[in-house]
């Protein structure tokens, strides 16, 4: 999931003629008719009173999500996705969850690990109905769990994480709308410190961090934005100034310079490129500018974007930056 992207500027345009290739109408009792893949699920789903259900009673009544309807049991969101909403859900089907290495789904429903599994549940809903004509439109949604989900649409189908195909779309519930999807999404499950040592191009950063005594908090619950320098930007300071900072007596000196690495909260590349200016940990604020060369924060250069962590996001800049 650690994935580098280009910086976005805005999202793609993407013909809404697609969605006729999934869509097939049909017409009962005032609902429509999905159909794919000589498959057929009403999108309009109602409870014995007549009245629209919610997106957990729908997908209870569609008989294919009872995987999906275990896992929010488990992990305890069923009050939650009856609520008010709305909220757009990307069910995976029975199919989908037995796609899992063995004993992926019986290990998830354990009560230890309810908290990587409402991660995994949330990366599935998105806030507000976002219907299949809207979502062919996008390169990306903002999830539930906090992390974006990757979407492409190409020759008729759209892609979750260019992994999982629709294949059915705009399921109607009272509070929202299912699309259903053919395999399970999973979000990364590192925090940013561990997304960075899996990179090992950050190991002074690292060591800097770890000397700053500020480890606990960066694997802490976050989000955090990491404006991470690779060490050749480390290693471009004058001579001796990294192994003086990393002595005791200049701790202070290096948590200012670290926070000044830091924003709070998830920003990703298509946001940064809007800013002219971000606000740091250490409360002093980093100048941005973004043309048709790139983007420069400060005097350095970003190199890469968008690399996911289960607590924030990281971007790559080849200079250190100074407070």
């Amino acid at each position: 999931m650690n994935r580098l992207s280009k910086l976005t500027l805005a999202a793609s345009a993407v013909s809404a003629l697609a969605v006729s290739s999934v869509l097939a109408a049909g017409d009962c009792c005032g609902s429509k008719t999905v159909v794919k893949n000589n498959a057929s699920v009403t999108n309009a789903s109602f409870d014995g009173h007549g009245m629209k259900a919610d997106i957990v009673d729908t997908a209870v009544k569609a008989g294919q999500f009872k995987t999906l309807a275990a896992a929010l049991q488990a992990a305890g969101l069923v009050d939650a996705l009856k609520g008010e909403g709305p909220f757009t859900v990307f069910a995976p089907t029975d199919e989908a969850f037995a796609k899992l290495p063995a004993g992926t789904v019986e290990t998830l429903l354990k009560p230890e690990n309810k908290a990587q599994l409402q991660a995994i549940l949330k990366y599935h809903v998105v806030e507000g109905s976002v219907m299949a004509e809207k979502v062919t439109g996008l390169d990306y949604a903002t999830t539930l769990n906090g992390q974006r989900v990757d979407i492409a649409t190409s020759y008729g189908k759209v892609k979750l994480e260019g992994k999982s195909t629709v294949t059915a779309t705009d399921i109607k519930a009272s509070n929202g709308v299912i699309h259903v999807i053919d395999t399970v999404i999973l979000p990364e499950t590192k925090n940013v410190v561990e997304v960075a040592k899996g990179a090992e191009s950050f190991n002074t950063l690292l060591a800097a961090v770890d000397a700053a005594g500020l480890t606990s908090a960066l694997v802490g619950e976050g989000p955090f934005t990491i404006l991470a320098p690779t060490d050749e930007a480390f290693a471009a300071l004058p001579a001796g100034t990294v192994q003086n900072l990393l002595k005791p007596e200049n701790r202070a000196t290096l948590q200012a310079i670290l926070k000044y690495h830091v924003i709070p909260g998830r920003v990703y590349a298509d946001q940064v490129v809007k800013l002219n200016s971000a606000e740091t940990l250490g409360g002093q604020s980093v100048s941005i500018n973004a043309d048709g060369s790139g983007v420069t924060i400060n005097e350095s250069n970003v190199v890469a974007t968008d690399i996911e962590a289960s607590n924030g996001v990281i971007h790559v800049i080849d200079a250190v930056l100074l407070p």
